[in-house]
């Protein structure tokens, strides 16, 4: 996870390259965005593999704002799909399980009718995806809480 990008000082150089490339950037305080390009055992994110994010009951992302996963491709561009969705988060209407917790389901595939609420499509191929965090809790800021590694699951 990239830090401290919207924090220039006087490091003019660094503020053209955000400026150039990323159209700016939020002061770690307002926002994170934790990156993965591999699975939970180092090996490529890819959307012919399905994989599962799983927060425990009361152990979502620490946040005062709100969170949300965003699916990319291979290029840096939403990766389109038949549902439209290029992200979900804690603002979407998503199911959780008897017990409290949270499963997404990140696939190219439909998990099936029952999980499509909690599905965040993948494209056929090379995929990563960024955990945004929106007015991130100390704990998040600090490194005392990490995001979660996506295990797959066949």
């Amino acid at each position: 996870m990239h830090r401290g990008l919207g924090d220039y000082g006087t490091d003019y150089a660094k503020r053209a390259v955000i400026t150039r490339f990323g159209y700016g950037a939020n002061l770690d305080a307002d926002a994170l965005y934790p990156h993965a390009t591999t699975d939970s055992e180092g090996r490529p994110l890819d959307g012919a593999h399905r994989y599962v994010l799983h927060f425990d009951a009361g152990q979502m992302p620490p946040v005062d704002g709100f969170w949300s996963l965003t699916m990319m491709n291979e290029r840096q561009l939403f990766a389109d799909n038949p549902m439209n969705r290029y992200a979900i988060g804690d603002r979407s209407d998503m199911r959780t399980n008897p017990d409290g917790s949270l499963d997404i389901y990140v696939q190219h595939d439909s998990p099936g009718p029952d999980r499509e609420s909690n599905w965040l499509p993948a494209p056929e191929g090379s995929c990563n995806v960024f955990l945004r965090l929106y007015w991130p809790r100390q704990s998040a800021l600090t490194g005392d809480w990490t995001p979660l590694a996506l295990p797959r699951t066949r």
